[in-house]
Parts: C-alpha cells; sequence; structure tokens
C-alpha cells in the first residue's frame, strides 16, 4: 500500500493548474494513453510545465461513452499509478465515480478523488475519503438539461453533495467544487454558468473549472476538438476572473501561461 499525504493549497494566492492524463481509449478529446511509455512521455511535459496536479481516469466520461468494469478500470490504473508516483510527489487526483476504484486509488499514491457525480452516484466514496483524511472535488452533475433555476439549481445541488461529504465526515478544508462544464449542460448553458461563476463561488469553498477542448467551445467556434485552444484559453482566463481557482487542462504549457498572466491582473497585490 502507498499511502499519500492531503495536498496543502494556498487558495486565492495562484491559480492551481491540474493536467489531465486519460487511460480511456474513447476520449472525447482524443488524448487516450493506453501504454506506460507514452503516459511517462505525457508526464514528462507536465513536469517541465511544473502543473500543481495530475488528473489521472481510466474511465471515459464523455457523452455515450462505454462503460468499462470496474476490474477493468483498476487494471489501467494498476499500470501507470506506481511510474507516476515513481516519478513525482506532485498530488495525484482520481477521476472515478466507483467505490471500489476509489479505495484502490488511494491504497496506491492517490491525493484526491475527483468525482463527477458529487457522491450522488456512489454514497460510499465519502466514508472512504474521510478515512483516508483525503481531498474530494464535488460535481455538479445531472441526467438532462431541464432547469427551473440554472445557477440556483446548480448551487443546491452542489449543497446536497457539499452535506454528504461533511456528514460522513470530510472537512470543510477537503472539499472543492466543481460546476461541472460539459455535463447536464446545453451549450448556452455552459457559458452562463462561466459568466456567473461567482454566485457559485458563494458557496464558499474552492471552485475548479475544467471546459478543456470541450463542445461548448466546438458549438461557439464551430471547431473540432484539437482546434480549440485558443477557446479554451478564453473560458479559462474568464473563469479565473469570476473567482475559478483550479483548471482542469490538456495543454498545460499554453494554459499555465494564460493562468499565470490572468492571476497578475486579478490576484496583483501591490507591495
Amino acid at each position: 500500500m502507498i499511502s499519500a499525504d492531503k495536498p496543502e493549497f494556498a487558495w486565492g494566492e495562484k491559480t492551481f493548474v491540474m493536467g489531465i492524463i486519460n487511460l480511456s481509449p474513447d476520449s472525447f478529446s482524443g488524448d487516450g494513453l493506453s501504454v506506460p511509455e507514452s503516459v511517462l512521455l505525457k508526464l514528462e511535459q507536465f513536469l517541465e510545465a511544473e502543473v500543481d496536479l495530475i488528473d489521472i481516469g481510466a474511465q471515459s466520461t464523455r457523452p455515450g461513452h462505454e462503460e468499462i468494469t470496474i476490474s477493468e478500470e483498476i487494471r489501467r490504473l494498476d499500470l501507470v499509478l506506481s511510474l507516476v508516483r515513481a516519478q513525482t510527489d506532485v498530488p495525484i487526483s482520481l477521476d472515478t465515480y466507483r467505490s471500489e476504484v476509489v479505495t484502490y486509488g488511494l491504497n496506491n499514491g492517490v491525493n484526491i478523488i475527483n468525482d463527477i457525480w458529487g457522491l450522488k452516484m456512489d454514497p460510499n466514496i465519502a466514508a472512504i475519503v474521510a478515512e483516508h483524511k483525503s481531498t474530494i472535488i464535488l460535481m455538479h452533475n445531472q441526467n438532462g438539461t431541464c432547469y427551473e433555476n440554472l445557477v440556483e439549481d446548480i448551487k443546491s445541488s452542489l449543497s446536497e453533495s457539499m452535506t454528504l461529504a461533511l456528514d460522513n465526515g470530510i472537512g470543510r478544508d477537503s472539499i472543492i467544487l466543481d460546476p461541472g462544464i460539459g455535463f447536464g449542460k446545453t451549450p448556452l448553458q455552459n457559458l452562463e454558468v462561466i459568466r456567473r461563476l461567482s454566485e457559485i463561488k458563494s458557496l464558499g469553498f474552492p471552485i475548479l473549472v475544467g471546459a478543456s477542448r470541450k463542445s461548448v467551445i466546438g458549438y461557439t467556434l464551430d471547431l473540432p476538438v484539437e482546434q480549440r485552444l485558443e477557446g479554451t484559453a478564453a473560458i479559462n482566463a474568464i473563469a479565473i476572473n469570476n473567482g475559478a481557482d483550479m483548471i482542469r487542462v490538456h495543454d498545460v504549457v499554453e494554459m499555465s501561461r494564460v493562468a499565470k498572466m490572468s492571476d497578475a491582473i486579478v490576484r496583483f497585490r501591490p507591495d
């Protein structure tokens, strides 16, 4: 068993950059990695860019994705987690919504659980994260795109996830919220969430935004996934201005620069 310490973040001082490693061959962005050598090459790029976190996922969550078995998800992770941990002590986030995979990850060097269903698909995750004194990212998600009031409904749903976390012993300082760009929302709703991100920030927790290469950019600019760099940069810069504390990205070099430039404007503090 490889235990991992809970990462400490100085919220408000900078925007933290999370680099994405997809182990699923059907990733929407076309960057799925299936062999250790390609993972190590990607990791080298991340470390050169000085990313703050690495997010590893073995199950695709793109629309219409094919569900894999728990054993297959763990098998994919087993090939690379030890390799990544051996190369760096940068915090590792595990993108999963299954408690069995959470247990495996937290016993094998993972620091953070990134749950795209905000504990609502598998509530058992909460107690496991609490036991390990780990950090959890609670994302808003739903089936369909119907809302009575978009932002208020998202806040209410995230509040339910927060309650599940807190009631199971996860500390307030171990919770990060994600409004779920690209999940259960139309393109126009996604844009509205970015525009009104400060209202979600009012819940009082750090905010992660994961909009990298997503379909909202393709819809707005009429561009394929491999041409969405500038759109991703625009969303991230505006999200940082509106309260984002962390961005989840594929293009770590370019987006690290976007974050640094945005921080110089948004987080400027005169000496």
